[in-house]
């Protein structure tokens, strides 16, 4: 995999090439927008984990899918609302798009605690992988599984990762991290993840 660099410097030439201020980038993700991601129906084999972070074992689940329209319902309360296009969740996870850096959630978040995928709840990374990118987006060494995700299509210098178990893109990854423990950088959009915050520990 090559290195990461030309998503953040892709993005950032690109705002100011089109002139957006601060209003704009804040508002708007960046895609060619495509044909919607529903899903393959089928089976797949998914390591589950509770909300605490405990490993609950690998289970084969139906795969999550659903109409255009039925994920736009769904993504209609996400951060970052846009116009009859949907949200920026629904843009972002169901038609590649990319969030502006700094725009979405949880890049400057370390609290502890488990990110599932908005689409679907799958588990996907735990805090104790995050770590300070200065991309602007949320960035960790590793998935908390590898069953839970997907990364064989080349894309922006690295490869693109999706949900395993709803198809939603999530963001890429790249080698160029060989200050972490895997040399790797799984760079996530902000609004495909949701958070759930790590139990408060007795007192």
């Amino acid at each position: 995999m090559a290195s990461g660099s030309s998503r953040r410097s892709f993005l950032l030439s690109s705002a100011a090439i089109a002139g957006l201020g601060a209003v704009g980038l804040s508002r708007f993700a960046f895609a060619d927008y495509g044909e919607t991601i529903v899903g393959v129906p089928g089976k797949v084999k998914i390591r589950k984990f509770s909300d605490d972070g405990k490993d609950l074992g690998v289970v084969e689940m139906d795969k999550v899918v659903k109409t255009e329209d039925e994920w736009k319902k769904q993504l209609a309360n996400a951060p970052g609302t846009l116009d009859e296009q949907g949200t920026t969740a629904f843009i972002v996870t169901r038609q590649e798009g990319t969030e502006y850096a700094g725009t979405g959630p949880y890049s400057e978040s370390f609290d502890a605690g488990l990110y599932r995928c908005i689409c679907c709840d799958n588990a996907l990374y735990s805090s104790d992988t995050k770590f300070d990118s200065g991309t602007g987006w949320p960035s960790f060494y590793k998935p908390i599984a590898e069953e839970n995700v997907v990364q064989n299509v080349p894309q922006q210098g690295g490869y693109k990762v999706s949900c395993a178990l709803c198809d939603a893109h999530l963001g890429h990854v790249f080698n160029d991290r060989p200050d972490q423990p895997t040399g790797l950088r799984y760079c996530m959009d902000g609004v495909a993840l949701r958070f759930i915050p790590a139990p408060a520990k007795p007192a």
